[in-house]
């Protein structure tokens, strides 16, 4: 069966996106891409920092609330309606859940093809790319960098410390199955 999703899941900084933007050039059809940080970014400015939405903890913690998740469940469902309607997607998340996180998604995807691929990258090297970044509550790649991964199964894996995120791309993409080509 063709891969119809790609679910991209690793800690904040480990280069994710850099491999999102990788994947659109590797791949021969075009993809669409869809992240976490543009999902939060669409909220509602009264659902950050707040309990029913999502809360950045000093120490990098993130909390989210009851209408955090019905906008993600929103989200997640629009998603899988995308991908059910021709287009390939990829996603790049952070399952702060642990297997909870990928469940969530199983359900929204369920009948789709997905390839699942961990982006696994050393806390200090995703803390120091956190620091160049200047966008992140600083610690939130450290607190991040394994609980995300923690129960979690994955179809492939690639390691962006010593990695370029081309090379991740190429691995991820090699495990893309395409529709046969009709015999001729």
């Amino acid at each position: 069966m063709t891969t119809q999703v790609i679910v991209l899941n690793g800690g904040s900084s480990s280069g994710k996106s850099g491999i999102v933007r990788c994947l659109q050039q590797v791949l021969p059809d075009p993809w669409l891409a869809y992240g976490v940080d543009s999902f939060v970014e669409a909220l509602p400015a009264k659902l950050r920092d707040s309990d029913g939405g999502i809360t950045f903890a000093g120490d990098g913690g993130v909390s989210v609330g009851a209408e955090f998740r019905a906008l993600d469940a929103a989200w997640t469902e629009g998603i899988a309606a995308m991908a059910r309607a021709g287009a390939g997607v990829i996603v790049d998340d952070v399952f702060l859940g642990g297997p909870a996180s990928r469940q969530r998604w199983e359900k929204a995807l369920s009948g789709l093809s997905v390839l699942w691929v961990g982006v696994r990258c050393d806390s200090t090297v995703a803390a120091g790319r956190e620091i160049a970044r200047g966008d992140r509550v600083r610690g939130m790649a450290v607190s991040q960098a394994e609980v995300v991964h923690e129960g979690v199964s994955y179809d492939v894996e690639v390691d962006t410390t010593h990695t370029e995120s081309l090379e991740c791309a190429r691995i991820i993409a090699a495990h893309v199955t395409r529709a046969s080509s009709p015999p001729m």
